[in-house]
């Protein structure tokens, strides 16, 4: 692990608490609930209605800021961005959009860990809703169910395409995957860097932040031991 990164490792069995390490994390860096906060009317508007209204408010934001959106180069964004947040990086807020997952039998009665590792994501920091950018590696063993490995893939960006904090990130992703398999042997390990941290504020651009989370028999020193091999950590 390099000096400059931030270390919280996260070892729960109850999943609707979140314990942080006294590190500081960025500006004033606040953890709520592993859920993502969202009004109850959150889904009322349909997709095309929540891209009309934040056109609208993006567009008042640009004249804010000065800039003449008569310019060709310009008159576009409002849309653009509307159509971005909800339909790509804001996506996974909508249950609409959550994988479709389907089990197989562990008919190879394999029962050592299987590990995907180097997930890359895209994020965005839901307190200055700038990029975090970062790899995901996860891990489970198989309590008589397998998935399709892509499905790992999908529910790592699902839960990515949302403001986040990376704790929580990594607390939704295990919870997915062990209610999805059935099982608590789960390990999640993210890697990221916050755009907040280094393009702002400090400006440091060198530093990474890790999270970790270790259910079952993961949280036994030697299988975690051989999951950290796995990615040469």
């Amino acid at each position: 692990m390099k000096p400059n990164e931030i270390l919280l490792n996260t070892l729960l069995v109850d999943k609707d608490k979140i314990m942080f390490s006294d590190e500081e994390i960025g500006d004033e860096h606040i953890g709520t609930s592993v859920d993502t906060p969202l009004r109850e009317d959150a889904f009322q508007l349909s997709d095309e209605e929540k891209i009309a209204k934040i056109e609208l408010h993006f567009k008042e934001i640009m004249e804010t800021l000065g800039l003449d959106l008569r310019d060709d180069s310009l008159k576009g964004t409002p849309k653009r961005v509307a159509k971005m947040y909800v339909q790509e990086i804001f996506s996974g807020l909508d249950p609409k959009n959550k994988p479709a997952i389907a089990l197989f039998d562990n008919k190879y009665k394999y029962d050592e860990m299987l590990v995907e590792k180097n997930i890359t994501f895209y994020s965005n920091c839901e307190h200055h809703f700038v990029p975090i950018i970062g790899k995901a590696h996860v891990a489970y063993i198989s309590s008589g169910k397998v998935i399709g490995l892509s499905k790992l893939n999908r529910i790592v960006q699902y839960f990515a395409k949302r403001p986040q904090v990376q704790e929580r990130l990594t607390m939704q992703i295990a919870r997915e995957l062990q209610e999805v398999l059935q099982t608590e042997n789960i390990a999640v390990l993210i890697d990221a860097k916050h755009l907040c941290v280094s393009s702002r504020g400090i400006k440091d651009d060198t530093s990474t932040t890790v999270t970790s989370y270790y259910g079952g028999k993961f949280q036994e020193d030697a299988t975690r031991q051989e999951f950290l091999k796995y990615l040469n950590l």
